[in-house]
């Protein structure tokens, strides 16, 4: 009888540890459900800054001077004289048209021209004799006329002689082909025994390539865009023609020398809607060949009052890019931005943002719109102003 009362004393305490610790879980549990933790986010303030803009186009490479080689006279092609592929100086001897017909040709020329000048001094030496007999009533006036024109057919008669020889002349100098200008020879189109007609057959092409120009197109909506920044002022000019620009090649590999902007078409192209420009580029090492395409970027052109935004804060929303901000009340809004290009590791943004906007760098993988955040400044990127030579996509958001 006297063991009873323990059982149910330990019973009792027992029960009483185990309702006390399910009181206080249940109140860990209510005051976290109570108040929740506010993440941290860094952030960095939206300033404007002026940057270098430098808008990059595909180009084609082209000779700045492509001269076509053909023959003045129409002969058999007796020989050529350069190597294919190879520079060629302005005077090096190109071709020889038979010369043995044009010789024939201006021998001919000059016996009508001996015999034209023969028949003028016997003309004069008439009109001397018959205009004194005139006076003396001697001969008629019928005579003397007949002389002064027998004196001025055969002074016609000698300038078309000589007008002949001189077009013999110019066509045996001429059988001889010489290079008109310094450059590279493409390969002949023509080889020995060939008729050649004048001016019409095609014999082989030099290309001067030094300079070399490349001709770029700008689309017809970049032109616009850049005509309404410059009547806002939102970028620096310093004209046209001041532009320089920077070659990069297929492979990534930037060409060591500057070119410069020297030619802007006056319209557009009606097939493209888009207006080209010719930019001049030395090219001493022939290492810039006719034909390539490469990428050009101008330098010159300075935006104002940029909006400047770390590449990993942008982010590619359903219909665009997006930038998550610290908004009102500290709570977390996304804004649809326009991201046009990039500086070293920051996006440009021309839409969406403005000064002082608090934008959201670290800390995305936490946040939601509409939710509350702690934001944490972060050290404000340092200014880049050198452009990549590729323009990235913005990270998609999760």
């Amino acid at each position: 009888m006297a063991r009873r009362p323990r059982i149910s004393t330990l019973a009792s305490i027992m029960f009483g540890c185990c309702a006390l610790s399910l009181l206080v879980s249940c109140k860990q549990e209510v005051g976290s459900s109570q108040a929740p933790q506010v993440p941290e986010v860094g952030i960095v303030l939206a300033t404007a800054q002026d940057v270098p803009d430098e808008p990059e186009f595909i180009g084609q490479s082209e000779s700045s001077r492509p001269v076509e080689i053909r023959s003045q006279v129409t002969g058999i092609l007796k020989e050529w004289f350069f190597k294919e592929g190879r520079d060629v100086k302005k005077g090096d001897r190109l071709y020889q048209i038979d010369p043995v017909p044009f010789h024939a040709a201006m021998l001919s020329a000059k016996a009508k021209v001996a015999q034209a000048e023969a028949r003028l001094v016997q003309a004069k030496q008439n009109l001397a004799r018959v205009k004194p007999l005139l006076a003396e009533q001697a001969v008629s006036t019928k005579d003397v006329d007949d002389a002064v024109a027998e004196e001025m057919a055969a002074k016609a008669n000698l300038e078309g002689a000589k007008a002949e020889l001189v077009k013999a002349k110019f066509d045996l100098d001429n059988t001889l082909i010489v290079a008109p200008i310094s450059g590279m020879i493409e390969r002949t189109r023509v080889y020995e025994g060939r008729l050649v007609s004048a001016q019409t057959d095609l014999l082989t092409i030099i290309q001067q390539v030094d300079p070399m120009y490349v001709i770029v197109s700008a689309p017809e909506s970049f032109l616009l865009k850049r005509q309404r920044d410059s009547t806002a002022k939102r970028i620096q000019h310093p004209g046209v023609y001041q532009l320089r620009g920077v070659l990069t090649f297929a492979d990534g590999t930037t060409y060591g020398q500057e070119g410069v902007l020297d030619l802007l078409d006056v319209g557009l192209k009606t097939d493209t809607g888009s207006r080209q420009a010719r930019v001049v580029f030395p090219n001493h090492d022939r290492v810039l060949l006719p034909g390539q395409f490469v990428r050009v970027r101008f330098k010159g052109t300075v935006k104002t009052g940029a909006i400047l935004v770390p590449q990993r804060a942008v982010q590619q929303g359903a219909k665009g890019s997006i930038v998550f901000v610290v908004g009102n009340e500290d709570k977390v809004e996304m804004r649809e931005v326009q991201a046009t290009s990039w500086q070293g590791n920051q996006w440009i943004v021309e839409q969406g943002l403005h000064v002082g906007d608090r934008i959201i760098v670290e800390g995305l993988h936490k946040i939601a719109p509409g939710a509350p955040v702690k934001p944490v400044p972060l050290p404000a990127p340092a200014a880049t102003t050198v452009p990549t030579a590729a323009k990235p996509q913005p990270e998609r958001a999760s």
